[in-house]
């Protein structure tokens, strides 16, 4: 970890169990912060989620594997955005940007905080799709949501609270889905932003879909109904 932080290598961020100390490991912050990485204090669980094996010290280095894109660098031509807010499983990370491929949007966009960022882990679980896909990541979500608004986009909020349903709402061009992770959904304040919010009707007890596999119902049918010309 301290060899990687000297030598200059590219960190995403560096993850610490909550109420670790110590002289090495405030050492670690201390070069963290004369390089402007992003310090996050997280359970062992999320740590242990984050790394591809149970052992890591308590401290985890969090290194992408692919340069990230700005939103600059997509709006202009991008017909659909996936935007994700909170989703911090780099499985299902891995999962949406191979499904976004698949489906034909454009471009993944992730915040830069409370969001998984680009590992092995999240290549692995994208097959190959990172090749082809950008991900963009952008410093505030509801400003980029704001900024895309006057570029001429649509925003879809998938959300149980939503008043439409993925088959009946009427996609526009160009449009953004914005995905909340499992278990809280889109924060309020993204939610807002939002100009219409969109459920995927559920039968039974179980209220939610795993989030990557929302986002494949309401992106398979926007694909669906593009291609039909719907």
């Amino acid at each position: 970890m301290l060899a990687a932080l000297k030598s200059g290598q590219s960190i995403d961020r560096v993850s610490i169990v909550k109420g670790a100390g110590g002289p090495r490991l405030q050492e670690i912050i201390d070069l963290c912060r004369e390089r402007k990485v992003t310090v996050r204090f997280e359970t062992r669980e999320a740590l242990d989620r984050a790394s591809r094996v149970a052992v890591h010290q308590g401290v985890l280095a969090i290194v992408a594997v692919s340069a990230y894109l700005t939103i600059d660098d997509v709006a202009e031509t991008a017909k659909m955005l996936v935007v994700l807010d909170g989703v911090e499983d780099p499985h299902n990370l891995g999962a949406i940007v191979r499904t976004a491929h698949a489906a034909g949007a454009d471009a993944v966009v992730i915040p830069d905080r409370r969001a998984a960022p680009v590992t092995e882990v999240v290549a692995k679980a994208a097959a190959g799709a990172l090749a082809h896909l950008p991900v963009v990541k952008v410093g505030n979500l509801n400003q980029t949501l704001e900024r895309l608004k006057k570029q001429g986009y649509w925003i879809y909020g998938l959300d149980e609270r939503g008043t439409q349903t993925y088959d009946r709402v009427e996609y526009a061009e160009p449009a953004a889905i914005v995905i909340g992770a499992e278990g809280h959904g889109l924060h309020d304040l993204v939610a807002k932003h939002c100009d219409v919010l969109v459920q995927i009707p559920m039968s039974g007890q179980i209220a939610s879909l795993n989030v990557s596999v929302a986002a494949g119902v309401a992106l398979f049918d926007w694909k669906r109904r593009r291609k039909a010309g719907v």
